[in-house]
């Protein structure tokens, strides 16, 4: 009863409160973090997922945990189960096994992040070269276009581009687009060859 009095009484805008559908059996995202491969979309899409249910302190430490003595210890350790088990639910067996015994969603978070974030030549040479292969073929212009563009999100994320208000900044940007749009141009079948003209 104490527990529901104390949930009961969290404005539902604070990061303590938790919906009665936040349950550790739920389900955030459909992709399943395997390892380096999938890292950065897994890792979206979890973001995306702790925004929308108000969760994100528990994964960058601004909802810090309160004192020993403090009544909202007990409902803060909920919370983070809750969200650890949110990442538990969305990785490979493999991973799981390693993260089951843990205790904290921040640590887990920091440790998958530190295990898979990892950037390299490779990773990066074989998404501009599928960026630089991709056409058209019998996908729809629609189809095509979204599946370049995920590919320049996920190339954008791991290659980092200045971002400083500065002229250079912008016409390094400016560049960036035009670019895009001549790989979306020269993928597109051979029938829209007057739009490319």
């Amino acid at each position: 009863m104490a527990g529901q009095t104390m949930s009961s009484t969290i404005d539902f805008n604070d990061p303590m409160y938790l919906h009665p559908s936040d349950t550790p059996g739920v389900n955030l995202v459909t992709e399943q973090l395997i390892g380096n491969k999938n890292y950065s979309v897994w890792s979206q899409a979890m973001m995306i997922a702790f925004k929308a249910n108000n969760k994100t302190g528990f994964i960058d430490g601004s909802c810090k945990k309160p004192d020993k003595n403090s009544p909202l210890l007990q409902q803060w350790e909920r919370c983070d189960a809750i969200v650890l088990s949110w990442i538990m639910n969305t990785v490979s067996m493999e991973l799981f096994n390693g993260i089951v015994y843990s205790t904290n969603a921040q640590y887990v978070w920091k440790d998958l992040k530190e295990r898979f974030n990892k950037v390299n030549g490779s990773q990066i040479f074989s998404l501009h070269r599928e960026i630089g292969s991709l056409v058209q073929g019998n996908m729809t212009i629609s189809v095509y276009y979204t599946k370049l563009r995920q590919l320049w999100e996920e190339y954008a994320s791991l290659v980092t581009l200045p971002s400083c208000g500065c002229a250079t900044s912008k016409a390094y940007l400016e560049h960036d687009q035009q670019q895009k749009l001549l790989q979306f141009l020269m993928g597109l079948n051979d029938s829209y060859g007057g739009i490319r003209s």
